[in-house]
């Protein structure tokens, strides 16, 4: 059982315990969300908000937002957050209902030694796919490649499918790993190694790295809305079809909330609802 899940079933135990807490759980990046906005959601409902998410790791967080928003009842109130598209599909097999909250910029990462600053579309593409090798084939350092791929959520419409369509085309010699603290602090490690991280992974200073600029576009929310920045993840809220009135209220809330605007400053999120 991996961990995330024995997670999910850890919090589900609790959560049935006590009848006044509402459970919410899933993938690290739309958990930040809710995480900020904790304080101010609280006054809305007169249950306990207790939120899963800030280790998960994002391929098994997905899945585990999707099993706990299944298991709502109006004794163990629960809904999910995933940072993936979720299929018409899934939503009809699983029973689910699902609530679009923002767009999350996909910064293409590399270490701070490396002087390459911008890259085009067609060069990202070369380099993730294994075609292009050495950093000074996009004006570099000779430099071997070093790519670094967490290709979670295969079967979902999700953020690295942006960059490569399918999982096949990406570099054979490649470093896949679990989750975006891992693929952080190996490009942070490998002056050649290149990756990619949403705008809300709460990076520590002391590690070497920096997102860089596509098309001399830089990965943020007026870029997407412009339709510019080509890499992004979808967030949303899901529940299943018959959520409480007090999981509705927080939804709604940082779907359409003040608070939530600030937070989507911070964090260069495109809110689905505009003001």
């Amino acid at each position: 059982m991996c961990a995330a899940i024995a997670l999910s079933a850890s919090f589900s135990a609790q959560a049935e315990e006590d009848e006044n807490v509402i459970s919410g759980a899933g993938a690290h990046f739309p958990w930040i969300i809710f995480d900020t906005l904790k304080d101010d959601l609280q006054h809305l409902v007169t249950k306990k908000i207790v939120l899963y998410g800030k280790n998960s790791m994002l391929g098994q967080g997905c899945n585990a937002a999707v099993k706990m928003a299944k298991q709502n009842t109006a004794k163990h109130e629960t809904f999910g957050f995933v940072c993936c598209k979720i299929s018409d599909e899934e939503i009809q097999r699983e029973g689910l209902t699902v609530y679009p909250l923002a767009l999350e910029p996909l910064a293409i990462m590399v270490n701070k030694a490396n002087p390459v600053a911008n890259l085009t579309e067609s060069q990202v593409k070369g380099i993730f796919s294994g075609k292009i090798r050495n950093w000074n084939e996009v004006g570099g350092e000779d430099r071997p490649i070093v790519v670094i791929t967490r290709l979670h959520c295969k079967d979902r419409e999700t953020d690295w499918k942006h960059v490569l369509p399918s999982d096949k085309e990406f570099a054979a010699e490649r470093v896949d790993v679990s989750s975006d603290d891992d693929l952080i602090k190996r490009v942070s490690d490998f002056p050649g190694s290149i990756g990619y991280s949403g705008t809300t992974w709460a990076r520590e200073p002391s590690l070497a790295v920096k997102s860089i600029t596509v098309n001399g576009v830089p990965p943020t929310a007026q870029s997407l809305k412009s339709k510019k920045y080509p890499y992004y993840r979808s967030l949303s809220a899901v529940t299943n079809t018959a959520p409480s009135t007090e999981v509705l209220k927080i939804i709604r809330e940082v779907q359409t909330g003040k608070t939530f605007r600030v937070a989507a400053k911070q964090y260069e999120l495109l809110p689905v609802y505009s003001d």
